[in-house]
């Protein structure tokens, strides 16, 4: 499991050139996009494509070459294979073949972006992507509301403007966060604001719209957090007796607590009624 840059070729390490050279295949995500890797280093292994279309159909004859003494190598397009890409069947089968698989470290656009993001890095979480459509993307924030490690996300470029929106209007528009863009490359971008802030900086700015994006998010504070059974104390008796968005208004201006954090505990607590 090869790791490989996320920009700058310079940090593919000496010891993920030799194991490249010295594979018998290179199992990558595009072919046309590691091609360009492996010839910048005049590294001539034949390359093998595996993606999400093909992992599971692929994966008995690659563990049956594995089998046969060959040695594969697994890389992603960039950065730290399986990490939002494909390999995990594969792993997860050599595995249970008694394949031995070992890790060559190196990049990682999540671990990259919390180094600089200026937020607390002792405990953090890894979302990947959110989901493309508003109402789920505003539905996974929404149960991520209370959550105190610091939170980190993928997106595309493209929906970059409308996530820093759901955020904002999710987890709160002052709740710190970070935009790394383009890491490692040109035009890399670290910025730290509020989620307002940086939502509004933008999306006034196409510039900062274009490129690869990790957006990091501090955690909810600790004394701003709400132990579940003392929320359920206030909550319960009000959904008794009120509409739901009426109970969750009086819970959240008793407790002070998040809005969309509260309406979800409030929508789960309904549906084990029902």
């Amino acid at each position: 499991m090869i790791a490989t840059p996320i920009g700058n070729l310079g940090d593919l390490s000496a010891r993920a050139q030799q194991i490249l050279s010295q594979s018998n295949v290179v199992v990558a995500e595009d072919t046309r996009h590691s091609r360009r890797l492996l010839h910048h280093f005049g590294i001539n292994t034949p390359l093998l494509a595996m993606h999400e279309h093909n992992e599971r159909e692929i994966c008995a004859r690659l563990i049956g070459q594995l089998q046969a003494g060959e040695h594969l190598a697994l890389i992603s397009d960039a950065g730290t294979p399986l990490i939002s890409d494909p390999g995990f069947h594969l792993v997860r089968e050599a595995h249970a073949a008694g394949v031995r698989v070992s890790p060559i470290p190196g990049p990682s656009a999540a671990l990259a972006a919390l180094s600089v993001a200026g937020l607390p890095s002792d405990r953090f979480v890894f979302e990947g992507f959110l989901p493309a459509k508003h109402e789920a993307r505003q539905q996974r924030l929404q149960a991520l509301a209370q959550e105190s490690r610091t939170l980190l996300f993928y997106e595309a470029p493209h929906r970059i403007t409308e996530c820093l929106a759901d955020l904002a209007a999710c987890l709160g528009e002052q709740r710190e966060a970070t935009l790394a863009r383009e890491l490692t490359k040109l035009h890399e971008t670290v910025r730290k604001d509020t989620l307002r802030g940086l939502s509004d900086w933008v999306s006034h700015d196409p510039e900062q719209q274009l490129g690869e994006m990790v957006v990091a998010v501090a955690g909810v504070a600790v004394q701003q957090s709400l132990e579940d059974s003392d929320l359920l104390k206030i909550l319960k008796p009000l959904l008794a007796e009120l509409p739901l968005k009426q109970a969750v208004a009086l819970t959240t201006q008793i407790t002070g607590g998040n809005k969309n954090a509260i309406y979800t505990r409030a929508l789960r607590l309904k549906a084990a009624e029902s």
